[in-house]
């Protein structure tokens, strides 16, 4: 039996859209710090592939690793920018995947931002108006971040922290479209700091 938080092929195409759109309004935290590495733009194009019906389910799951190493050695604004990337492009695999770039992008937003909470407000509202009907239907079908063990959304990097809060709240404004984004998001400070070189 499949993960709930599959969604069918249809469905990943339609979210594959939207994921790839909000992974790239970010892309650019990335470009600026290494415009010769072309991994999380090659990662939305796969994504946006896949959703035309381009690109074979199978293909784009195989895929989905490519350029992988892209977060390494940059900031972390541009590092959440390329992971945006890397989840949508994991949505051929896993529906569930389209709240992962969300949610990335999100916090590429917020950690790139003089206000990071305003920034993040301010993303999550504009995912939220770009949604078509049939993508939040299909989002709607996604079990709630942290219960279910058997995808992205189950206990890991996605379920905690920054990431967790933020799909917490998109899902909760799916359930709700009255529901009020939060005024503060959770950081622990270190993630503004540039990585050390190795």
């Amino acid at each position: 039996m499949s993960s709930p938080q599959t969604l069918s092929e249809e469905e990943r195409r339609i979210v594959a859209f939207w994921g790839a759109d909000c992974a790239e309004r970010v892309l650019g935290l990335f470009e600026a710090e290494a415009p010769d590495r072309t991994g999380p733009r090659d990662a939305i194009a796969r994504a946006r592939a896949f959703a035309r019906g381009e690109l074979a389910t199978a293909r784009a799951i195989r895929l989905r690793f490519a350029g992988g190493s892209s977060a390494r050695d940059v900031s972390p604004p541009a590092a959440a920018a390329a992971r945006a990337a890397g989840q949508a492009a994991s949505i051929a695999h896993m529906g569930a995947h389209a709240l992962g770039a969300a949610a990335y992008a999100a916090k590429a937003a917020g950690l790139a931002a003089p206000d990071p909470s305003k920034a993040i407000r301010e993303e999550i509202r504009w995912q939220l108006r770009h949604m078509s009907a049939a993508t939040k239907a299909a989002l709607r079908k996604l079990p709630p971040v942290g219960e279910s063990t058997s995808g992205p959304l189950g206990p890991g990097l996605l379920a905690f922290g920054l990431l967790g809060a933020i799909i917490r709240e998109i899902q909760a404004s799916l359930a709700d479209p009255r529901h009020s984004l939060r005024e503060e998001w959770p950081t622990d400070g270190r993630e503004r700091t540039r990585p050390r070189k190795r």
